[in-house]
């Protein structure tokens, strides 16, 4: 008789489940900011989150490194936003399937709905990595080497995207609030 072992799935033992939803909670509002930055479209950005959450408990026993697991995470958002983008692209032959950017909220004062179009006019202006760049540093406050594995390139293009964003920010919107 021939015996047939089972490998047990993370979602098999708790301990593991509960690892993979903390992990999975501690990101998914980051996730969804850095998705937002490249796809610009709050419902698109959602996809892009749940499609990411899906592919991290695919491979939740992969990953290597635990302390990595933000950079991680958000690496995977970022590659699944930027196919998602390029999929659009190549499927889109209609003006509609375009994702419009996100609308500001009604609610918010006329002057800060003003400051926020002219921000995101300024960062919309402004090249995918470079977007990617400055919401993972200036929004989730990560450090450059942490950026830099995320994004797959080096510190030094990291620091330079980072300051010529910045620089171009303050251009377009003429305040000191981004140095």
């Amino acid at each position: 008789m021939r015996k047939v072992f089972r490998r047990r799935s993370v979602s098999q033992t708790p301990d593991a489940d509960a690892g993979l939803r903390a992990l999975i909670d501690a990101n998914a509002a980051a996730a969804y900011r850095v998705a937002l930055s490249i796809v610009r479209d709050a419902s698109l950005a959602e996809d892009v989150v749940q499609e990411t959450m899906i592919r991290v408990w695919r491979s939740h026993e992969s990953l290597r490194d635990p302390e990595a697991e933000r950079a991680w995470v958000l690496r995977i958002t970022h590659n699944v936003a930027v196919s998602t983008l390029r999929r659009i692209r190549d499927e889109a032959t209609d003006p509609h399937d375009i994702p419009e950017a996100a609308s500001l909220s009604a609610d918010r004062h006329a002057e800060g709905r003003a400051d926020l179009l002219q921000l995101r006019q300024a960062l919309d202006s402004l090249d995918e990595l470079t977007r990617s760049i400055l919401v993972l540093r200036d929004v989730e406050g990560l450090p450059y080497a942490t950026i830099a594995e995320t994004l797959g390139t080096s510190i030094p293009l990291v620091k330079t995207r980072l300051l010529r964003g910045r620089r171009e920010l303050q251009r377009q919107v003429g305040t000191e609030a981004f140095t």
